[in-house]
């Protein structure tokens, strides 16, 4: 459904240092950053990229706004987690956990980012 998710990032080096552990836990290369500044994850299913905001102002999250990473296992997650906090991300939400949702039970983990967005590790059971 989606070709590519494009967060905003002020200190795009604090956030690349960030993406770049989160998804390195979860087998990823580092990010490419292309000749205007901005940082791409690319698999075969789609891109991950960081801006600087294109209008010159400052990037802010979105309120209400999530952006969930599939995860393959609680381990996966888990690691993505710690590797969040580590690395300048912030704990938000309830802690890393099985969940029980609509669409059956789950595990989340959520993070916020070096810019304030709220992200999310997320592993269907």
């Amino acid at each position: 459904m989606f070709s590519h998710v494009m967060l905003g990032a002020d200190d795009l080096e604090k956030s690349k240092s960030f993406y770049d552990a989160i998804l390195g836990a979860l087998g990823y290369e580092p990010g490419v950053t292309d000749d205007k500044g901005r940082v791409f994850w690319m698999n075969k299913t789609g891109v991950f990229c960081i801006s600087k905001p294109i209008d010159g102002e400052l990037a802010c999250h979105g309120n209400g706004s999530t952006l969930g990473f599939s995860v393959e296992s609680i381990e996966a997650g888990n690691a993505w987690h710690a590797a969040g906090l580590e690395n300048g991300g912030t704990d938000c939400e309830d802690a890393p956990g099985l969940r029980e949702g609509s669409t059956g039970p789950m595990y989340l983990a959520y993070l916020r980012d070096p810019s304030g967005n709220k992200i999310c590790a997320l592993h269907r059971l």
